[in-house]
């Protein structure tokens, strides 16, 4: 017994110094995904299983292309692409359209990347709001600091009176709310 003992002991010394000399090798696939993902950020996640995220809804929208450009253009992914919960008021390209010439080039410029953030960030509000539970009147903190009004009109839900909520798609780290036109602030 006491043999047994001794053996199973020097088995194990030995297998514990073989794997500390003798470290674990990650293939050159792996290690490349993980120093990708850990300087890229949470957008980097490679994940066709889950929900989208409220990024990845309107990556696949062809009505929100103008939208994703000011995303990136404004360096808002990876903090979109993050846990959440998000609730995103998202301009159509139409509504984008609606703006006066040569708005939307000038705020993708990198120098005004504060200003397109801000703007952006007038769209989120943090938190998941449902349609159906907005009440007239409601008032939504913003991202940014600034407030939107919810009016109920006709059976439409507008912000701050003028865009409409055209439909609302759920997402693995909120909602998104696709709206008519781009939101100001009011002055």
């Amino acid at each position: 017994m006491k043999k047994k003992i001794v053996l199973s002991i020097a088995i194990s010394v030995l297998m514990l110094n073989y794997s500390c000399n003798n470290p674990v090798k990650q293939d050159a696939d792996s290690a490349e995904t993980t120093e990708q993902t850990a300087t890229s950020g949470q957008s980097a996640v490679q994940d066709d299983v889950s929900a989208k995220n409220v990024v990845q809804v309107a990556i696949g929208s062809n009505d929100h292309t103008t939208l994703v450009a000011a995303v990136k253009a404004a360096e808002l992914v990876d903090a979109l692409s993050n846990a959440g919960p998000f609730t995103v008021f998202a301009p159509t390209n139409a509504g984008f359209d609606e703006l006066p010439a040569g708005t939307v080039d000038d705020l993708l410029k990198p120098e005004n990347k504060e200003k397109l953030q801000d703007i952006l960030q007038y769209h989120v509000s943090i938190g998941v709001y449902q349609a159906d539970a907005f009440q007239d009147g409601q008032s939504l903190g913003q991202a940014n600091g600034g407030n939107i009004k919810i009016t109920k009109k006709d059976g439409k839900i507008m912000v701050n009176g003028t865009a409409t909520i055209l439909a609302s798609i759920p997402a693995s780290n909120g909602i998104v709310h696709v709206i008519d036109k781009v939101l100001t602030q009011p002055k």
